[in-house]
Protein backbone atom coordinates (compact mmCIF):
# COMPACT_ATOMS: atom_id res chain seq x y z
CA UNK A 1 0.00 0.00 0.00
CA UNK A 2 2.74 2.47 0.94
CA UNK A 3 4.70 1.69 -2.21
CA UNK A 4 1.62 2.65 -4.26
CA UNK A 5 1.46 5.92 -2.33
CA UNK A 6 5.11 6.53 -3.20
CA UNK A 7 4.43 5.88 -6.88
CA UNK A 8 1.47 8.25 -6.70
CA UNK A 9 3.74 10.87 -5.14
CA UNK A 10 6.28 10.44 -7.93
CA UNK A 11 3.49 10.84 -10.49
CA UNK A 12 2.34 14.07 -8.80
CA UNK A 13 5.85 15.50 -8.89
CA UNK A 14 6.29 14.54 -12.54
CA UNK A 15 3.08 16.40 -13.41
CA UNK A 16 4.31 19.43 -11.48
CA UNK A 17 7.66 19.34 -13.28
CA UNK A 18 5.89 19.15 -16.65
CA UNK A 19 3.96 22.29 -15.74
CA UNK A 20 6.91 24.24 -14.37
CA UNK A 21 9.69 23.16 -16.70
CA UNK A 22 7.68 22.21 -19.77
CA UNK A 23 5.11 25.03 -19.82
CA UNK A 24 6.09 27.80 -17.43
CA UNK A 25 9.70 27.51 -18.54
CA UNK A 26 8.66 28.91 -21.92
CA UNK A 27 8.23 32.27 -20.23
CA UNK A 28 10.78 31.92 -17.44
CA UNK A 29 13.68 31.17 -19.81
CA UNK A 30 12.58 33.44 -22.67
CA UNK A 31 14.98 36.13 -23.84
CA UNK A 32 14.48 39.73 -22.77
CA UNK A 33 11.84 41.39 -24.92
CA UNK A 34 12.94 44.07 -27.35
CA UNK A 35 10.66 46.96 -28.23
CA UNK A 36 10.42 48.41 -31.72
CA UNK A 37 8.12 51.44 -31.44
CA UNK A 38 5.16 51.66 -33.82
CA UNK A 39 2.81 54.52 -34.63
CA UNK A 40 -0.43 52.55 -34.30
CA UNK A 41 -3.37 54.80 -33.28
CA UNK A 42 -4.40 53.74 -29.76
CA UNK A 43 -7.47 54.32 -27.62
CA UNK A 44 -6.71 53.89 -23.92
CA UNK A 45 -9.90 52.83 -22.15
CA UNK A 46 -10.54 53.32 -18.43
CA UNK A 47 -13.84 52.39 -16.78
CA UNK A 48 -14.49 53.83 -13.32
CA UNK A 49 -17.23 53.58 -10.74
CA UNK A 50 -16.79 55.64 -7.56
CA UNK A 51 -13.03 56.02 -7.99
CA UNK A 52 -12.62 59.75 -7.33
CA UNK A 53 -9.29 59.49 -5.49
CA UNK A 54 -7.70 57.10 -7.97
CA UNK A 55 -8.76 58.87 -11.15
CA UNK A 56 -7.59 62.23 -9.82
CA UNK A 57 -4.17 60.71 -9.23
CA UNK A 58 -3.68 58.37 -12.18
CA UNK A 59 -5.45 59.82 -15.23
CA UNK A 60 -2.79 62.57 -15.61
CA UNK A 61 -0.15 59.81 -15.80
CA UNK A 62 -2.01 58.35 -18.76
CA UNK A 63 -2.47 61.74 -20.41
CA UNK A 64 1.28 62.41 -20.22
CA UNK A 65 2.33 59.27 -22.10
CA UNK A 66 5.03 59.63 -24.75
CA UNK A 67 3.08 58.44 -27.76
CA UNK A 68 2.28 60.26 -31.01
CA UNK A 69 -1.31 59.18 -31.65
CA UNK A 70 -3.60 58.21 -28.77
CA UNK A 71 -6.82 59.17 -27.08
CA UNK A 72 -8.12 58.34 -23.62
CA UNK A 73 -11.70 57.13 -23.30
CA UNK A 74 -12.92 57.72 -19.75
CA UNK A 75 -16.07 55.81 -18.85
CA UNK A 76 -18.03 56.90 -15.81
CA UNK A 77 -20.23 53.96 -14.83
CA UNK A 78 -22.98 55.86 -12.99
CA UNK A 79 -20.73 56.93 -10.12
CA UNK A 80 -22.30 58.42 -7.01
CA UNK A 81 -19.16 60.28 -5.90
CA UNK A 82 -17.13 62.98 -7.71
CA UNK A 83 -15.67 60.70 -10.38
CA UNK A 84 -17.75 62.24 -13.18
CA UNK A 85 -16.89 65.79 -12.09
CA UNK A 86 -13.18 64.96 -12.17
CA UNK A 87 -13.54 63.34 -15.58
CA UNK A 88 -15.27 66.45 -16.93
CA UNK A 89 -12.39 68.63 -15.68
CA UNK A 90 -9.88 66.33 -17.40
CA UNK A 91 -11.93 66.48 -20.61
CA UNK A 92 -11.55 70.27 -20.58
CA UNK A 93 -7.83 70.09 -19.76
CA UNK A 94 -6.69 67.40 -22.20
CA UNK A 95 -7.83 67.59 -25.85
CA UNK A 96 -7.32 63.84 -26.42
CA UNK A 97 -9.71 62.77 -23.65
CA UNK A 98 -13.14 61.48 -24.62
CA UNK A 99 -15.80 61.08 -21.92
CA UNK A 100 -18.52 58.44 -21.90
CA UNK A 101 -21.28 58.88 -19.32
CA UNK A 102 -23.17 55.71 -18.44
CA UNK A 103 -26.56 55.89 -16.79
CA UNK A 104 -28.06 52.91 -15.01
CA UNK A 105 -29.85 50.67 -17.46
CA UNK A 106 -32.60 48.47 -16.08
CA UNK A 107 -31.44 45.45 -18.11
CA UNK A 108 -27.73 45.92 -17.33
CA UNK A 109 -27.77 47.69 -13.98
CA UNK A 110 -24.34 47.77 -12.38
CA UNK A 111 -22.81 45.66 -15.18
CA UNK A 112 -19.29 46.81 -16.01
CA UNK A 113 -19.43 44.98 -19.35
CA UNK A 114 -22.29 47.20 -20.47
CA UNK A 115 -20.28 50.33 -19.58
CA UNK A 116 -17.16 48.99 -21.32
CA UNK A 117 -19.15 48.16 -24.43
CA UNK A 118 -20.31 51.79 -24.68
CA UNK A 119 -16.71 52.95 -24.24
CA UNK A 120 -15.37 50.57 -26.88
CA UNK A 121 -18.00 51.71 -29.37
CA UNK A 122 -17.13 55.36 -28.64
CA UNK A 123 -13.39 54.80 -29.19
CA UNK A 124 -12.14 56.40 -32.43
CA UNK A 125 -8.99 54.27 -32.77
CA UNK A 126 -8.90 50.68 -33.99
CA UNK A 127 -6.46 49.46 -31.35
CA UNK A 128 -7.62 49.45 -27.72
CA UNK A 129 -5.49 49.44 -24.57
CA UNK A 130 -7.21 48.76 -21.25
CA UNK A 131 -6.32 49.49 -17.67
CA UNK A 132 -8.32 49.94 -14.46
CA UNK A 133 -9.09 53.20 -12.68
CA UNK A 134 -6.89 52.20 -9.73
CA UNK A 135 -3.87 51.36 -11.92
CA UNK A 136 -0.94 53.39 -13.19
CA UNK A 137 1.79 52.64 -15.77
CA UNK A 138 5.41 52.17 -14.74
CA UNK A 139 6.69 54.61 -17.35
CA UNK A 140 5.68 57.19 -19.93
CA UNK A 141 6.40 54.55 -22.57
CA UNK A 142 3.65 52.17 -21.46
CA UNK A 143 1.58 52.71 -24.60
CA UNK A 144 4.71 52.41 -26.74
CA UNK A 145 5.81 49.08 -25.27
CA UNK A 146 2.34 47.53 -25.27
CA UNK A 147 1.45 48.66 -28.81
CA UNK A 148 4.85 47.53 -30.10
CA UNK A 149 3.73 43.91 -29.75
CA UNK A 150 0.92 44.30 -32.27
CA UNK A 151 1.57 42.84 -35.72
CA UNK A 152 -0.57 42.14 -38.75
CA UNK A 153 -1.74 38.86 -37.19
CA UNK A 154 -1.10 39.43 -33.46
CA UNK A 155 -4.11 41.52 -32.52
CA UNK A 156 -4.36 40.65 -28.81
CA UNK A 157 -1.60 41.59 -26.34
CA UNK A 158 -1.53 40.25 -22.79
CA UNK A 159 0.39 42.45 -20.34
CA UNK A 160 1.41 42.28 -16.70
CA UNK A 161 -0.43 44.14 -13.96
CA UNK A 162 1.37 43.96 -10.63
CA UNK A 163 0.78 45.31 -7.14
CA UNK A 164 2.75 47.81 -5.11
CA UNK A 165 5.15 46.53 -2.46
CA UNK A 166 4.33 47.16 1.20
CA UNK A 167 7.29 46.80 3.53
CA UNK A 168 7.10 44.26 6.36
CA UNK A 169 3.75 42.89 5.20
CA UNK A 170 3.42 39.13 4.78
CA UNK A 171 -0.04 39.57 3.26
CA UNK A 172 1.51 41.81 0.59
CA UNK A 173 4.05 39.11 -0.25
CA UNK A 174 1.26 36.54 -0.45
CA UNK A 175 -0.82 38.74 -2.78
CA UNK A 176 2.14 39.52 -5.00
CA UNK A 177 3.21 35.86 -5.14
CA UNK A 178 -0.29 34.83 -6.21
CA UNK A 179 -0.26 37.59 -8.84
CA UNK A 180 3.17 36.47 -10.03
CA UNK A 181 2.12 32.81 -10.26
CA UNK A 182 -1.05 33.73 -12.16
CA UNK A 183 0.96 35.86 -14.59
CA UNK A 184 3.49 33.06 -15.12
CA UNK A 185 0.62 30.77 -16.05
CA UNK A 186 -1.30 32.95 -18.50
CA UNK A 187 1.86 34.37 -20.12
CA UNK A 188 3.42 30.91 -20.45
CA UNK A 189 0.31 29.28 -21.87
CA UNK A 190 -0.06 32.15 -24.35
CA UNK A 191 3.57 31.66 -25.38
CA UNK A 192 2.84 27.93 -25.75
CA UNK A 193 -0.03 28.73 -28.11
CA UNK A 194 -2.95 28.31 -25.71
CA UNK A 195 -3.94 31.74 -24.33
CA UNK A 196 -6.75 31.36 -21.82
CA UNK A 197 -6.95 34.63 -19.85
CA UNK A 198 -5.65 38.15 -19.42
CA UNK A 199 -6.02 40.87 -16.80
CA UNK A 200 -7.96 44.08 -17.35
CA UNK A 201 -5.25 46.00 -15.51
CA UNK A 202 -3.09 45.68 -18.63
CA UNK A 203 -4.62 44.30 -21.80
CA UNK A 204 -4.79 45.37 -25.45
CA UNK A 205 -6.62 44.21 -28.53
CA UNK A 206 -7.84 45.37 -31.92
CA UNK A 207 -11.45 46.49 -31.94
CA UNK A 208 -12.35 43.90 -34.59
CA UNK A 209 -11.55 41.11 -32.08
CA UNK A 210 -14.28 42.50 -29.83
CA UNK A 211 -16.91 42.41 -32.56
CA UNK A 212 -15.85 39.00 -33.90
CA UNK A 213 -17.23 37.40 -30.73
CA UNK A 214 -20.11 39.89 -30.38
CA UNK A 215 -18.39 41.60 -27.47
CA UNK A 216 -19.36 40.33 -24.04
CA UNK A 217 -22.76 39.04 -25.11
CA UNK A 218 -22.00 35.34 -24.48
CA UNK A 219 -21.18 36.04 -20.82
CA UNK A 220 -22.99 39.34 -20.22
CA UNK A 221 -25.00 37.75 -17.41
CA UNK A 222 -21.76 37.09 -15.48
CA UNK A 223 -20.82 40.30 -13.68
CA UNK A 224 -17.06 39.74 -13.83
CA UNK A 225 -14.91 38.49 -16.70
CA UNK A 226 -14.69 41.51 -18.99
CA UNK A 227 -11.02 40.61 -19.25
CA UNK A 228 -10.43 36.88 -18.69
CA UNK A 229 -13.71 35.54 -20.09
CA UNK A 230 -13.33 37.72 -23.16
CA UNK A 231 -9.76 36.47 -23.73
CA UNK A 232 -10.85 32.89 -23.05
CA UNK A 233 -13.35 33.22 -25.89
CA UNK A 234 -11.50 35.45 -28.38
CA UNK A 235 -7.82 34.54 -28.03
CA UNK A 236 -5.99 31.76 -29.84
CA UNK A 237 -2.44 30.89 -30.89
CA UNK A 238 -2.49 32.91 -34.12
CA UNK A 239 -3.88 36.21 -32.81
CA UNK A 240 -2.34 36.50 -29.33
CA UNK A 241 1.05 37.59 -28.03
CA UNK A 242 2.48 38.85 -24.73
CA UNK A 243 4.30 41.95 -23.46
CA UNK A 244 6.83 41.66 -20.65
CA UNK A 245 9.19 44.56 -21.16
CA UNK A 246 9.31 46.25 -17.70
CA UNK A 247 8.14 49.54 -19.23
CA UNK A 248 4.90 47.82 -20.26
CA UNK A 249 3.83 46.99 -16.68
CA UNK A 250 1.08 48.62 -14.68
CA UNK A 251 0.71 48.65 -10.90
CA UNK A 252 -2.10 49.17 -8.44
CA UNK A 253 -2.53 49.25 -4.69
CA UNK A 254 -3.07 45.78 -3.18
CA UNK A 255 -5.64 44.83 -0.60
CA UNK A 256 -4.48 45.46 2.95
CA UNK A 257 -6.72 42.99 4.76
CA UNK A 258 -6.88 39.25 4.29
CA UNK A 259 -10.69 39.29 4.18
CA UNK A 260 -10.79 41.83 1.33
CA UNK A 261 -8.23 39.86 -0.65
CA UNK A 262 -10.15 36.60 -0.15
CA UNK A 263 -13.32 38.33 -1.37
CA UNK A 264 -11.48 39.49 -4.49
CA UNK A 265 -10.06 36.00 -5.15
CA UNK A 266 -13.48 34.41 -4.67
CA UNK A 267 -14.77 36.51 -7.58
CA UNK A 268 -11.85 35.44 -9.73
CA UNK A 269 -12.38 31.75 -8.97
CA UNK A 270 -16.09 32.00 -9.69
CA UNK A 271 -15.31 33.58 -13.06
CA UNK A 272 -12.76 30.88 -13.92
CA UNK A 273 -15.50 28.26 -13.60
CA UNK A 274 -16.84 29.60 -16.94
CA UNK A 275 -13.62 28.98 -18.89
CA UNK A 276 -13.48 26.44 -21.71
CA UNK A 277 -13.38 22.84 -20.48
CA UNK A 278 -9.74 22.17 -21.42
CA UNK A 279 -8.61 25.42 -19.76
CA UNK A 280 -10.45 24.49 -16.57
CA UNK A 281 -8.88 21.03 -16.75
CA UNK A 282 -5.32 22.31 -17.06
CA UNK A 283 -5.84 24.80 -14.23
CA UNK A 284 -7.53 22.33 -11.88
CA UNK A 285 -4.86 19.70 -12.59
CA UNK A 286 -2.13 22.16 -11.69
CA UNK A 287 -3.73 23.31 -8.45
CA UNK A 288 -4.78 19.79 -7.43
CA UNK A 289 -1.24 18.45 -7.87
CA UNK A 290 0.10 21.41 -5.89
CA UNK A 291 -2.19 20.56 -3.00
CA UNK A 292 -1.60 16.81 -3.23
CA UNK A 293 2.15 17.31 -3.28
CA UNK A 294 2.04 18.74 0.23
CA UNK A 295 -0.50 16.24 1.56
CA UNK A 296 1.25 13.12 0.25
CA UNK A 297 4.74 14.40 1.11
CA UNK A 298 3.73 15.04 4.73
CA UNK A 299 2.04 11.64 4.93
CA UNK A 300 5.05 9.74 3.58
CA UNK A 301 7.47 11.60 5.85
CA UNK A 302 5.22 11.04 8.86
CA UNK A 303 5.15 7.32 8.11
CA UNK A 304 8.94 7.38 7.54
CA UNK A 305 8.52 5.31 4.38
CA UNK A 306 11.54 5.51 2.07
CA UNK A 307 12.24 8.89 3.64
CA UNK A 308 15.52 9.43 1.80
CA UNK A 309 13.87 8.90 -1.59
CA UNK A 310 10.92 11.07 -0.58
CA UNK A 311 13.23 13.84 0.66
CA UNK A 312 15.19 13.71 -2.59
CA UNK A 313 12.02 13.99 -4.67
CA UNK A 314 10.82 16.92 -2.55
CA UNK A 315 14.18 18.65 -3.00
CA UNK A 316 14.10 18.08 -6.77
CA UNK A 317 10.62 19.56 -7.05
CA UNK A 318 11.50 22.61 -4.94
CA UNK A 319 14.71 23.25 -6.86
CA UNK A 320 12.98 23.10 -10.25
CA UNK A 321 10.08 25.29 -9.12
CA UNK A 322 12.36 27.80 -7.42
CA UNK A 323 14.44 28.19 -10.59
CA UNK A 324 11.35 28.84 -12.73
CA UNK A 325 9.82 31.19 -10.15
CA UNK A 326 13.16 32.98 -9.80
CA UNK A 327 13.69 33.61 -13.52
CA UNK A 328 10.05 34.67 -13.95
CA UNK A 329 10.20 37.00 -10.94
CA UNK A 330 13.28 38.62 -12.46
CA UNK A 331 11.42 39.31 -15.71
CA UNK A 332 8.42 40.76 -13.89
CA UNK A 333 10.49 42.76 -11.38
CA UNK A 334 9.25 40.80 -8.36
CA UNK A 335 12.67 39.55 -7.26
CA UNK A 336 12.09 39.71 -3.50
CA UNK A 337 9.22 37.22 -3.78
CA UNK A 338 11.44 34.33 -4.84
CA UNK A 339 13.19 34.31 -1.46
CA UNK A 340 9.84 33.79 0.28
CA UNK A 341 8.69 31.16 -2.20
CA UNK A 342 8.44 28.00 -0.02
CA UNK A 343 6.50 29.81 2.72
CA UNK A 344 4.11 31.89 0.61
CA UNK A 345 3.36 28.91 -1.63
CA UNK A 346 2.10 26.90 1.35
CA UNK A 347 -0.01 29.81 2.63
CA UNK A 348 -1.37 30.39 -0.87
CA UNK A 349 -2.50 26.77 -1.17
CA UNK A 350 -4.26 26.99 2.21
CA UNK A 351 -5.90 30.24 1.12
CA UNK A 352 -7.05 28.68 -2.14
CA UNK A 353 -8.69 25.85 -0.22
CA UNK A 354 -10.44 28.47 1.93
CA UNK A 355 -11.68 30.25 -1.22
CA UNK A 356 -12.85 27.01 -2.86
CA UNK A 357 -14.82 25.94 0.22
CA UNK A 358 -16.34 29.43 0.69
CA UNK A 359 -17.54 29.49 -2.93
CA UNK A 360 -19.28 26.15 -2.44
CA UNK A 361 -21.60 27.67 0.15
CA UNK A 362 -22.16 31.24 -1.08
CA UNK A 363 -21.76 33.43 -4.13
CA UNK A 364 -19.11 36.16 -4.16
CA UNK A 365 -19.98 39.86 -4.53
CA UNK A 366 -19.05 41.47 -7.88
CA UNK A 367 -18.78 44.94 -9.52
CA UNK A 368 -19.63 47.77 -7.19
Amino acid sequence: MLILLLYFFIFIVIVQLVYYLGIFGKFAFAKAQKTTPKRIPISVIVCAKNEEENVAKYIPLLAEQNYPDFEIVLIDDASSDSTLDIFEEFEKKYPNIRLVKVENNEAFWGNKKYALTLGIKAAKKEYLLFTDADCYPTSKDWITTMSAQFTLHKTIVLGYGGYEKIANSFLNKLIRFETLLTAIQYLSWAKAGNPYMGVGRNLAYKKEEFFKVNGFINHIQIRSGDDDLFINEAAHAKNTTIAYNPESFTYSKPKTSYRDWITQKRRHLATASHYKFLDKLQLSTFYCTQFLFFVVAILLLALQFQWMIVTGIIALRYLAVWIVIGFSAGKLKENDIKFWFPIVELFLILSQMNIFIANLFSKPVHWK
